[in-house]
């Protein structure tokens, strides 16, 4: 199975994010995705550019013919992402400005990223997946 997908919350994540970087090693690919969440009383996300985007990238990752692993972060509702004391806006290693924010990780750190008003267009996520 080329894609391997995990899904964390602010909550979730130190513990999810080391299992991601201990199976790095063994990945063509290793991408963190960050989301928001699921609206329950639509079903959808309550972000429009997530909306647009996360189809394309999920066929773009399961098209690959490589190991790749997906680690899907979801930031909250949108109240608790817009704190700017969020924990992914704050982070040093991240610095989420939006999202959705997709990222590649390689040799334990972010080697490339698309923001929110790119993350939709598949030529950019083949590059990044490549790591072009």
């Amino acid at each position: 199975m080329p894609l391997k997908v995990l899904d964390a919350t602010p909550s979730t994540f130190g513990d999810v994010f080391d299992k991601f970087r201990s199976e790095a090693p063994n990945n063509k690919a290793n991408l963190i995705l960050f989301l928001a969440d699921i609206d329950p009383s639509t079903s959808l996300s309550w972000c429009p550019d997530c909306v647009r985007a996360e189809p394309v990238i999920y066929k773009k990752l399961e098209a690959s013919s490589d190991d790749v692993a997906l680690l899907r972060a979801y930031v909250g509702d949108r109240p608790t992402w817009r704190n700017p004391q969020h924990p992914w806006r704050v982070d040093s290693k991240f610095k989420l400005k939006g999202v959705p924010t997709l990222i590649r990780w390689e040799n334990d750190s972010v080697k490339g990223r698309l923001e929110d008003y790119e993350a939709h267009l598949g030529h950019k996520i083949d590059a990044l997946v490549a790591g072009k």
